[in-house]
């Protein structure tokens, strides 16, 4: 398991807002306030990934300001961004005032003041987000051009801040499973994301060092496979095409990664571990063999039972009835 859960559930009422402002204070400097500090109720779960801290929250609506005497004797030389998944915010910063809702990422300097607020402090409804935390020298940008971004609210919903955003709510959901010995290659797939999407917002590609650069592109390309394993002309050609980029490129992408597939591999084995999947669920015990591989791209059947029997040990049949077995003695269990 990685990082430490923290609510405020846990301490008596009185000192639930304290104990808050101690929580943030960890990671970001700021004066915070809230109209529900007498009935506060907040949830943490605190990752450290080697530098960089991802923090998913659930909090109701609460005020943080970083006053320029604050922001002058507390700089710690790092960056927060913040992707709200839930409720509104606004920001203001430089002068200008930005407003934020779901899925909108935004950044912040500790050395610039801010004055982050509820766009309806009055309404007992939690705002959910994950904030990261990382040190400004990391990030492999020019600071003058990511000072033009930093207030901003900018679109986590599609392109490189599609990938961001659902890296960061995965590792809340799979944070029971990972291991501590994950967490600094973590924190580097989180730098070279927002690297990634920085870049982008910036039209500041060319600014990347290259290996961010195809690593980025890779996950852009193995998230776009994900999406379309259901259609059955996906090959590498049409991946290639999709990311303007030539098949040999694609292919020597996958040649550089410790998985060792080809990009053909990689797609029939995502397939069939979806069908896999499948196979074990009880809700899909009636749905035909032939429909199950159809829904994951693979339209013979023939090829299916083959592919199915080389990955695993098993027919497709066989394994479902060992599956379904397994769950009804065990519950829902994985089976191997």
């Amino acid at each position: 398991m990685i990082g430490t859960a923290f609510r405020t559930d846990d301490v008596p009422v009185a000192d639930r807002f304290d104990y808050w402002r101690e929580l943030v204070g960890r990671t970001r400097a700021s004066e915070m306030s809230s109209a529900h500090a007498a009935d506060f109720r907040a949830e943490l779960w605190l990752m450290e990934l080697g530098p960089v801290t991802v923090w998913p929250t659930s909090v109701l609506p609460t005020r943080y300001r970083l006053s320029p005497r604050m922001a002058r004797r507390t700089d710690s030389g790092s960056y927060h961004l913040t992707l709200l998944l839930d409720g509104g915010l606004a920001l203001e910063l430089g002068g200008r005032t930005d407003t934020f809702g779901p899925h909108d990422l935004h950044m912040v300097d500790d050395s610039q003041p801010f004055d982050l607020r509820p766009a309806d402090d009055g309404a007992a409804r939690a705002v959910k987000g994950v904030g990261v935390d990382f040190p400004k020298a990391l990030l492999p940008l020019p600071p003058h051009r990511v000072r033009t971004v930093l207030g901003r609210g900018l679109s986590g919903r599609e392109g490189a801040g599609a990938l961001l955003s659902g890296f960061l709510t995965g590792l809340e959901q799979q944070a029971a499973v990972l291991q501590p010995r994950d967490a600094p290659r973590l924190g580097t797939v989180v730098l070279e994301l927002v690297a990634a999407w920085l870049a982008q917002a910036l039209d500041a590609e060319e600014a990347l060092p290259p290996e961010t650069r195809q690593q980025a592109l890779l996950r852009r390309i193995t998230a776009f496979i994900r999406q379309n394993l259901h259609d059955p002309e996906l090959t590498p050609g049409t991946v290639a095409a999709a990311h303007h980029i030539s098949v040999s490129h694609l292919h020597r992408l996958f040649e550089q990664q410790p998985h060792g597939y080809t990009v053909a591999a990689w797609i029939r084995r995502q397939r069939l571990e979806h069908a896999r999947h499948d196979l074990a669920n009880p809700a899909l015990r009636t749905t035909p063999l032939h429909a199950v591989a159809a829904r994951w791209g693979i339209t013979r059947g023939s090829d299916f039972s083959r592919a199915f029997r080389a990955a695993y040990g098993l027919s497709p049949r066989e394994y479902r009835a060992r599956a379904l077995l397994e769950r009804q003695r065990t519950g829902p269990a994985t089976v191997r």
